[in-house]
């Protein structure tokens, strides 16, 4: 498709639809916006990933050069923006990477909406858990994240937009139990979504059932790289349920799958319970240049043409890249009772 052709069919189209979603606001780097301005929305990428385990970071941190960083990165996010995106979640950990200021002079530059987290991240073996988080109590890592929403990450003023949740995938144990416990602690004091790392289904049910005890709605809960769920009749029960499924990692080899995902979605009339993405980025610390590169553009230069030739109205286009992460992460609190 030709590149106008391309912004009349998904811009043109969703713009003012876009503008139809509610009244709720959406919490960024730069402060506030009205969730109607989040526009076309990317919901889970990466500026910068640092993957030092815990203990490495702490004794031996790599360093690396914010305006080395900005000058790799910010002229991708240009061209995010020339193509129509308007909102760009980072889903970077803490200590994982996670850095507000550099976010903020990227959004400053590109004219990019962008979100950044708080939570705790136990997903590969627990390398990037702090130790304490084993021995506080849920209420108190709790507390940890919700001061960061009402004081700002590090002394920077800089607010989280979500709470962002690492699993490792199997039965939960009993320090990821904590962490989702604490995150709908959180969620209840916050309105902040939980986006969770999580992958296959056992762990994601498992932590739906934690919320669902604690009082929390299925709505306020991302199921982050749900393509990794072999069973696709697991995602439709998450989306029944009223959570959301994300299908991530999209890039050209992986497009088949993603647009088989997608569609049984729609068929199955749960596409507002969808959200979509490439986990792509992102400059890597310790590497020459920040290392290879994955594009943030697939979805729309692949994802978007595809779903179009498989049937996809502009209205369903606009419903999974505008009105679900506008959905999805405005500040709400859902609980259980409401």
């Amino acid at each position: 498709m030709h590149r106008r052709h391309f912004l009349q069919a998904v811009v043109g189209a969703g713009a003012s639809e876009g503008k139809a979603a509610g009244a709720a606001r959406v919490m960024t780097v730069r402060g506030w916006i009205d969730a109607r301005d989040m526009g076309l929305t990317l919901a889970h990428e990466h500026a910068l990933a640092n993957f030092q385990t815990y203990s490495e970071w702490t004794n031996h941190p790599s360093s690396y050069d914010r305006d080395e960083v900005v000058k790799v990165v910010l002229p991708r996010l240009l061209r995010l923006h020339a193509l129509g995106c308007r909102t760009f979640v980072d889903a970077t950990a803490s200590y994982l990477g996670r850095d507000p200021m550099l976010l903020r002079r990227l959004s400053e530059g590109s004219g990019l909406n962008i979100l950044t987290v708080t939570g705790n991240y136990a997903a590969v073996d627990y390398k990037y858990l702090p130790p304490d988080v084993y021995t506080i109590s849920g209420e108190a890592l709790a507390q940890r994240w919700i001061d960061e929403w009402t004081g700002g990450i590090d002394g920077t003023g800089i607010r989280p937009g979500f709470i962002k949740l690492g699993f490792n995938g199997g039965p939960l144990s009993k320090v990821e139990q904590k962490l989702i416990r604490a995150g709908a602690i959180a969620h209840l004091k916050t309105g902040l979504t939980i986006g969770a790392h999580t992958g296959p289904a056992v762990s994601a049910f498992e932590q739906l059932a934690v919320l669902e005890k604690e009082g929390v709605d299925p709505s306020a809960w991302i199921w982050i790289h749900s393509q990794n769920e072999k069973d696709p009749r697991r995602h439709l029960e998450a989306a029944r349920r009223g959570a959301w499924v994300e299908f991530d990692g999209i890039d050209p080899e992986t497009l088949a799958l993603h647009v088989n995902l997608v569609t049984r979605m729609r068929d199955e009339r749960l596409l507002g319970r969808v959200l979509v993405s490439q986990d792509a980025g992102w400059y890597h610390v310790g590497q020459p240049g920040g290392g290879a590169f994955r594009s943030y553009e697939t979805v729309f230069t692949h994802l978007v043409p595809a779903l179009r030739a498989k049937g996809f109205s502009a209205s369903e286009i606009d419903t999974l890249l505008i009105r679900n992460p506008a959905q999805a992460f405005s500040v709400s609190i859902r609980s259980a009772q409401a």
